[in-house]
């Protein structure tokens, strides 16, 4: 093995920190788009047009970070996938297994989105980064924040802080100023 061969694979396995690595799933249900959903919990994005709320799973371990919405053949309008960054770091997502296009927002400390790629392309390899370390990654179903109007800069919060009222969770997330 060439000495740079080693720096080149821990290179490019620190570029995918939260999605698939190349293993196939353990079973088939998810080759076939039949995960079991994960907890869920209310986001609310605020744009230049008002807010708008989504209910999204949440992949909170390295595993389900992994495993991502990587082999769904669909995803609700209203629906997604939260990546929480604890403590925040730089997210590099790519769309290996992943069947459907989505739209990936990179969403800062103070709630707004940083960067979002729109409609990234299924199976693709190639990295998504914001390139900046960010508290939370949201996956949603391609082309949706271009029909909602959701911006660079826009602000995002989940949980008990999306929905006031709502049951208060582990993973509230209130943007600064508004806790």
């Amino acid at each position: 093995m060439k000495p740079a061969l080693p720096l080149l694979l821990l290179f490019l396995a620190a570029c995918t920190p939260t999605k698939p690595t190349g293993s196939e799933p353990a079973d088939n249900s998810a080759a076939a788009g039949q995960t079991a959903p994960l907890a869920t919990l209310p986001l609310a994005i605020r744009t230049a047009k008002g807010e708008h709320r989504f209910t999204v799973e949440v992949a909170r371990t390295p595993q389900e970070q992994e495993q991502g919405l990587m082999f769904r053949t669909a995803l609700d309008a209203d629906g997604g996938m939260l990546f929480p960054m604890s403590p925040p770091r730089t997210a590099s997502f790519w769309m290996k297994n992943t069947v459907i296009p989505l739209d990936i927002l990179f969403i800062r400390t103070d709630g707004t989105i940083a960067f979002i790629k729109a409609n990234a392309t299924p199976y693709s390899r190639e990295p998504v980064s914001a390139g900046i370390p960010v508290a939370a990654v949201l996956e949603l179903r391609g082309g949706r924040a271009a029909e909602l109007g959701i911006a660079e800069e826009d602000v995002v919060s989940w949980g008990a802080c999306a929905v006031p009222g709502s049951a208060s969770t582990d993973l509230n997330f209130c943007p600064a100023g508004e806790r």
